[in-house]
């Protein structure tokens, strides 16, 4: 393939990563810091870029130079936010995760297709009370940060109100994001055993915080449940459900599998994979997301539908899952 030819296909591809209602000529101009006309030659291949501006490009849309050049090899190149930090911030966790829900939602045809190992993240901070715990297991228990390393919890002493505060904001722009979510009947697994290990550990200061936190963690579960019901998503509490997103819930109890999304925004495809329980990567490979969605598409041909429709499987499912946490209080 021609320089020029190779150049053109760089422009589609972040053609295809912006939204509709953002100029790619301005877009461009601004990186590079050069005139439209400048721009638009360089879109039709009559003038080549330099390595600096190809380097500038790459770095911005996150794509890689083999998919640029195209080679056929075997390798896909990732994005991984906080790869570089040392010390990681969980609230920058947080606010990186809204900011990838913001883009999702900014593409006029967009969905999420998530395959849930675990239960995702965000759904924990749907009530203040599993948040709160939540946050303080994944800083003392995953992260490992110092700080907490010496303490037991307390919805008191630890309401997270900040990192509460943003992921009811994920939340939010969760509920206008379409989605099919395939669960399985151990995607809550991971969450009762860690209550159950602080619980048996002595970890949490009080009984009483012990009990709010799984009535907070039921809750969840039954909001979860009202949005299958109708197959929709949309904030506790919220009575107008006509604009919320379409939400497809299936169970699927042939593989385990691992957490994984694919995004479908206009004509883009972006895959993210999780590593260390809450970190991510994330990539543009159009190889990587056929692959991945064909293996999501196999998963959902033999799952079962349990949103709107199958009334029956829905209610024996989350009625297992209700039991698991019922059990934690005896």
């Amino acid at each position: 393939m021609k320089e020029t030819d190779l150049q053109k296909e760089l422009f589609i591809s972040i053609k295809n990563a912006l939204p509709s209602h953002i100029s790619l000529v301005d877009t461009i101009a601004d990186l590079l810091n050069i005139s439209y006309d400048s721009v638009y030659r360089r879109i039709r291949g009559e003038k080549l870029i330099s390595l600096s501006e190809l380097k500038i490009l790459c770095e911005h849309f996150q794509i890689s130079l083999d998919q640029v050049l195209q080679f056929k090899n075997e390798s896909v190149v990732f994005h991984a936010p906080e790869i570089n930090d040392a010390d990681p911030d969980f609230r920058v966790y947080l606010k990186g995760v809204l900011k990838q829900m913001q883009y999702f939602n900014s593409f006029g045809k967009r969905e999420m297709l998530y395959q849930c190992k675990d239960a995702p993240v965000f759904y924990f901070f749907l009530f203040p009370e599993i948040g709160a715990f939540k946050t303080f297991c994944w800083l003392k228990t995953v992260i490992n940060s110092p700080g907490y390393q010496d303490k037991i919890f307390s919805l008191e002493e630890f309401p997270f109100e900040d990192c509460n505060y943003i992921g009811q904001q994920i939340i939010k722009e969760y509920s206008i994001l379409p989605s099919t979510e395939l669960w399985n009947l151990e995607s809550l697994n991971s969450t009762i055993s860690q209550l159950q290990y602080y619980r048996d550990a002595d970890l949490f200061k009080s009984k009483e915080d012990f009990i709010r936190v799984i009535d907070s963690f039921s809750k969840m579960l039954n909001h979860l449940q009202e949005q299958a019901n109708i197959g929709l998503k949309f904030m506790p509490a919220g009575a107008d459900v006509s604009r919320k997103a379409p939400f497809k819930f299936y169970i699927n109890e042939v593989i385990l599998g691992n957490n994984t999304i694919v995004c479908e925004l206009d004509d883009l495809h972006l895959s993210i994979i999780t590593y260390n329980a809450l970190n991510y990567l994330i990539t543009k490979d159009v190889r990587f997301g056929k692959k991945l969605l064909h293996g999501f598409n196999t998963l959902v041909s033999r799952a079962t539908l349990i949103s709107g429709i199958g009334e029956r499987e829905r209610n024996k499912f989350f009625k297992l899952q209700r039991e698991k946490i019922l059990q934690l209080k005896k």
